[in-house]
């Protein structure tokens, strides 16, 4: 099961170095995911993430529940919701449009309901 985690963290990282670069992409979820795939697996690769200069203090604050910036946030949010509605426009499909926008506000609500870093 390690290996799994450690693959699957890996690949989340990936995702999310391409979210710095591509506006669509939201990075910080998938920093998250990674940086508990490897707490969950490898200290090594968690502590790895934690020392990042990058990626460390957005690991950081949230493990220690000073959750996440508003402009991360609010970043986040736009960018979730933009590429859901392009993707949704794109299929042409009710139903995507429907699971969609079932998984968006999943996603938004979690989001919210974290707690904001006052910086």
């Amino acid at each position: 099961m390690k290996i799994i985690l450690i693959i699957f963290g890996f690949i989340s990282l990936f995702l999310g170095i391409i979210g710095v670069f591509l506006p669509v992409m939201p990075t910080t979820p998938f920093i998250l995911l990674a940086a508990a795939c490897f707490a969950r697996s490898s200290d090594k690769f968690h502590q790895m993430l934690l020392n990042n200069k990058y990626f460390g203090d957005i690991v950081r604050n949230y493990e220690k529940g000073l959750g996440i910036s508003r402009r991360i946030k609010m970043r986040a949010l736009f960018l979730l919701w933009f590429s859901l509605i392009f993707s949704s426009v794109i299929s042409g499909s009710a139903a995507v449009f429907m699971i969609l926008t079932a998984v968006g506000a999943g996603v938004s609500f979690y989001l919210l309901r974290l707690p904001t870093l006052h910086d």
